[in-house]
């Protein structure tokens, strides 16, 4: 037999202090939090919609200091649960490949940038009419962004046409934005009788969205630049997801928002997490800092004294004060606003409808489509396109008023 103590002897030898200690768990999660937070940070920081309003919620604080309590009922807590339940469905309708082989066949459909961008766009207004402007925006803009992927679409531009056709079409019926609702329970007027005192505005306003939807976009052909394998669908992903989204939209627009976001947030936890946590949260926060500021700024004393002494019954009053206010603080908070100095509703929905038009912030619509795009200079693009647009608008939508 061998001595064991030889073998011993022919081992290599490895002092205690060579040996290399495994990371303990502490600090293997301190350096994930860490670098999260660093993240975090650098995000917020190249976010300048996100700064102005951290701004406004501090100077707002500093000058007229309210409870948490006040805070929080400032929040349109439907909205958010709305948002976020939709931004995990899009997500995972986008993870399971379906929009890239949709986006293949609209391609070989219309070949050419112009086509493609005229049914982009009248697919999306006609779809804010009956879905909401924001829920229209998740379906579409996701699409087109898969376009982008296998084809030379300019994306930023066709996303701009995008935010202003859910604006122009979700005018016309009350479920097409959350103002027009608000108008229109306010007003006692019938479902019918609200679509034709808004059908001209519309109409005239989609005109004018075609034409130049038309003059911005060439007839160049439009080839692939790559070809997806013929069976890249996760199709029980994207069920499931279509069943999550019918069911959610349902429950959201009688009010369950809470328990239909609780349900779609287990039931993609089990099947696709990461369309859960990898959602966009910053655009979370600035709808919660967008409530809380822009109710704060509407309810201060000064703004209401300064509205008091303006007689909104007028149609000339309450259509500007609508449109121009809604540059401020969104249309969404112009009509909650101007509904307690003015009962002129065919006043204030087309004030509203022209308002969401011109700066992002006068329609969170635009927020969500330009926050989607992930591009800083589409915020740029969108003005150069959308304040000109807002110019018009004003006159179109106040000859619009007349035939009512």
């Amino acid at each position: 037999m061998g001595d064991p103590a030889g073998k011993d002897e022919a081992a290599p030898r490895v002092p205690p202090a060579a040996t290399a200690a495994p990371p303990s768990a502490h600090g293997t999660v301190g350096a994930r939090v860490a670098r999260a937070l660093r993240v975090t940070f650098e995000r917020v920081r190249g976010d300048p919609v996100l700064l102005v309003l951290l701004v406004a919620f501090v100077v707002l604080q500093l000058m007229r200091p309210v409870s948490a309590a006040t805070l929080l009922a400032r929040i349109d807590r439907h909205t958010i649960l709305t948002l976020a339940g939709l931004l995990m469905l899009t997500r995972a309708i986008d993870q399971s490949g379906f929009l890239d082989w949709l986006a293949q066949r609209l391609l070989r459909a219309f070949r050419t940038e112009r086509r493609l961008a005229l049914l982009m766009v009248t697919f999306a207004a006609a779809l804010s009419t009956l879905l909401t402007n924001d829920v229209a925006l998740f379906a579409v803009v996701p699409l087109a962004q898969s376009l982008a992927r296998i084809a030379p679409v300019r994306i930023e531009r066709l996303i701009i046409f995008l935010a202003l056709a859910v604006n122009a079409g979700s005018s016309l019926t009350p479920l097409g934005n959350p103002q027009n609702l608000f108008l229109w329970q306010q007003s006692g007027m019938g479902f019918g009788a609200y679509v034709v005192m808004m059908a001209p505005i519309t109409l005239a306003l989609m005109g004018m969205l075609l034409a130049l939807c038309a003059f911005a976009f060439d007839s160049r052909a439009l080839h692939f630049q790559r070809r997806g394998p013929a069976h890249d669908v996760r199709w029980p992903l994207l069920w499931i997801a279509l069943v999550l989204f019918a069911g959610f939209v349902a429950l959201a627009d009688h009010g369950y928002a809470g328990w239909a976001c609780a349900a779609v947030t287990v039931v993609l936890l089990a099947t696709r997490r990461n369309a859960v946590l990898g959602i966009d949260w910053l655009l979370l926060a600035i709808f919660v800092l967008m409530f809380v500021v822009l109710r704060g700024l509407a309810g201060l004393p000064e703004i209401r004294q300064a509205l008091g002494h303006v007689d909104f019954n007028g149609s000339a009053a309450a259509y500007v004060g609508a449109a121009v206010l809604s540059q401020f603080i969104s249309n969404v908070p112009a009509a909650i606003l101007l509904a307690e100095y003015s009962h002129n509703w065919p006043a204030l929905a087309h004030g509203v409808a022209v308002g969401g038009f011109g700066l992002a912030v006068g329609s969170l619509a635009n927020l969500i489509a330009l926050r989607m795009a992930k591009s800083k200079a589409i915020w740029w693009h969108f003005h150069v396109l959308a304040v000109p647009f807002y110019v018009v608008a004003l006159g179109v939508g106040w000859l619009a008023l007349k035939w009512v």
